[in-house]
């Protein structure tokens, strides 16, 4: 529901410029308590529901990386994360509770997937963590990423609609530059972002050099194939700043060979594109390992003959708040 309807549903009392209040106050000031608002009448304050999710518990990491566990209002929880990198950060948020795509190297598919996130949930997340780190969304360099818990494409409308409130000039102002969104490759939604006028970069979680060893490491790729996903991130019409991201979990004798590093650079040599490498994030219940340092630099070394490649540090491993670890992990199973 917009502001502007929440405001009128509250009664014939509040006039409609109230809900230009409240959104200056909550996305440009990102005010998380209408108590703070001395120009709102108290009975909005009281009345009017802000909705940015509360936290639960944090978890801070060896390196500086903090994993929140937030409880939204009905009482479910999601899992944020805020990794620190010199004058930048980078927030990393869900875009639904659990998740509903079965990749058998993530904690979080043991979840299953409960509910998506409202617009305002996914947006909540950033103004939680602003207010938490005293951050300024439009001044410090703040990067988004939504890589949480869930497949965005899957709830796309939530997404774009949060996206158009993160970049919006008169509210949290965060370039488009600065947002990315990634998908396990849901080809039809690929194809409707692309019409969105505003939206995230997309990066695509590959993670496999053969369609047989995508099957088996990411069950959608039996209704969503590997070389049809390829087409259309050939068709996707990227701005003149953007490239493509291939994202790609190194598992130990699975998909870490020199010729799964061949494949890979065959496949995405002609797009305009880059390669991530992770090396797995190990967790319970996940039947892989991971690589040594030597097999990521040798799978590294072969793909960046063809196309850009880099390894993405691990943050927050201590805390099970890396890639593909969140599964709401408690301080006793940290132990």
């Amino acid at each position: 529901m917009e502001v502007a309807d929440i405001v009128a549903a509250l009664g014939p009392d509040h006039p409609r410029f109230r809900a230009r209040q409240i959104y200056e106050a909550v996305y440009r000031q990102r005010v998380t308590d209408l108590h703070r608002v001395s120009t709102l009448p108290k009975a909005l304050r009281d009345e009017f529901p802000v909705g940015v999710p509360e936290v639960q518990r944090v978890f801070d990491s060896s390196d500086g990386t903090r994993r929140y566990l937030l409880q939204l209002a009905d009482g479910k929880t999601i899992e944020t994360v805020w990794m620190p990198e010199g004058e930048r950060s980078t927030v990393c948020i869900s875009t639904q509770a659990g998740c509903p795509v079965d990749c058998k190297f993530c904690l979080t598919a043991l979840l299953g997937l409960e509910r998506n996130l409202t617009a305002g949930e996914i947006v909540g997340q950033v103004l939680r963590v602003a207010a938490d780190r005293g951050l300024e969304a439009n001044v410090d360099r703040l990067n988004i990423v939504m890589m949480g818990q869930g497949e965005p494409l899957l709830n796309l409308s939530n997404v774009i609609k949060a996206t158009r409130l993160l970049t919006d000039p008169e509210g949290m102002a965060i370039s488009p530059r600065r947002i990315t969104l990634s998908t396990s490759g849901i080809i039809p939604k690929i194809r409707e972002l692309a019409r969105e006028q505003v939206r995230p970069k997309l990066a695509i979680s590959l993670n496999a050099s053969t369609e047989e060893q995508r099957q088996t490491l990411m069950p959608i790729t039996r209704k969503y194939h590997l070389r049809d996903l390829i087409d259309v991130c050939r068709a996707y019409p990227l701005r003149p700043w953007e490239k493509l991201t291939f994202e790609y979990v190194l598992l130990k004798g699975v998909n870490d060979t020199d010729a799964d590093a061949r494949r890979v650079a065959k496949l995405l040599a002609n797009l305009n594109a880059k390669v991530n490498l992770i090396a797995l994030n190990p967790g319970p219940g996940i039947p892989f390992e991971t690589p040594a340092p030597e097999r990521v630099a040798a799978f590294q070394a072969i793909v960046r003959r063809t196309l850009p490649c880099f390894v993405r540090k691990p943050r927050g491993l201590d805390v099970y708040a890396a890639c593909g670890q969140l599964k709401r992990m408690e301080l006793v199973e940290l132990q």
